[in-house]
């Protein structure tokens, strides 16, 4: 049944959604570098015995990404027959594969949350995806989509947008790979990203300005934590 409906929905989307695709390619060293401090200190600060919370790449790029659909609405948006509706909420769906398929719990109002808040609820609402706990309303009413295969060693792809929403980022693997700074080639890291858009609402122009956006907050990620 399960695979039914995911047949039902992808079918659908790629034939009724226009969609278009753009990619970007961030320098993930200082995401990396803030990911460690915070999970040392995390580490170093927990009770004797007790098992210290972790925050991971894609923790910080749920954040990340609230934080530029908030400075970008327009990518917070669906079509309708009638209008296009940007929503003030900020919903994310993040994509989790279970043995029979996929599903997308919703963190909500993820822009009111901080890291180690989101951290939390993206595991707890991972782990009774993977138990079948989910209930329908926790799967339902996103206004973005996130699809992270980089833990599967995939470096790049399109994700299938997850109607009614405008648009889903694909999120591929932190490789590791020369990189140019200044004059010099040296050990760096990068992360592959890609955006697939609904072209009835979110034009081209308007998808580059909120990948502009999360570039410069996911190299400059202390703004995460204050954002």
């Amino acid at each position: 049944m399960m695979r039914k409906a995911i047949a039902r929905r992808l079918t659908e989307s790629k034939q009724t959604v226009p969609h278009f695709y753009l990619s970007i390619d961030v320098d993930a060293d200082p995401l990396n570098a803030l990911r460690e401090q915070i999970n040392a200190d995390l580490a170093a600060t927990a009770a004797e015995g007790e098992k210290p919370a972790k925050v991971s790449f894609n923790d910080l790029l749920v954040k990340a990404c609230a934080i530029a659909l908030v400075r970008v609405p327009e990518c917070n948006a669906q079509f309708t027959s009638d209008a296009i509706l940007v929503h003030r909420r900020v919903d994310i769906s993040v994509a989790v594969a279970v043995p029979e398929g996929l599903v997308t719990p919703v963190v909500r109002n993820v822009d009111r949350k901080q890291v180690l808040d989101i951290a939390a609820e993206v595991r707890e609402l991972a782990g009774r995806a993977k138990a079948k706990k989910l209930r329908p309303e926790e799967m339902a009413n996103g206004t973005f989509s996130i699809s992270n295969l980089g833990m599967y060693g995939i470096d790049n792809f399109g994700a299938v947008i997850n109607p009614p929403e405008g648009a889903i980022l694909a999120v591929g693997q932190v490789r590791r790979e020369p990189v140019v700074r200044g004059e010099q080639i040296v050990p760096g890291r990068r992360l592959s990203m890609t955006l697939s858009c609904d072209h009835r609402v979110v034009d081209g122009a308007v998808g580059a300005t909120f990948l502009k956006v999360l570039r410069q907050l996911l190299e400059h990620p202390t703004q995460i934590l204050i954002g």
